[in-house]
């Protein structure tokens, strides 16, 4: 495994950027700086990420999550 994180990831088990393996090593994400713990999926090189709304649920029962653009800074915890 290399010391940095994929460039895009979900933690939806539906999504095709899910990873079992990388998710269980633990991966922090700064987005503006700031370090944010609701994110649901990021995308280094198109510079957003999809974040959690509240407890609110979609018809499916998601979470409900919004997409909000700037930097991503994603790191391993571990490291």
């Amino acid at each position: 495994m290399t010391d940095t994180p994929p460039d895009r990831l979900s933690t939806d088990p539906k999504s095709p950027y899910y990873d079992a393996a990388v998710l269980e090593r633990g991966v922090g994400i700064r987005f503006k700086g700031v370090e944010k713990t609701n994110v649901e999926e990021y995308c280094v090189s198109e510079g957003w990420i999809r974040v959690s709304v509240g407890n609110t649920k979609d018809r499916a029962g998601n979470p409900l999550t919004i997409k909000l653009k700037g930097p991503v800074e994603p790191y391993f915890r571990d490291a």
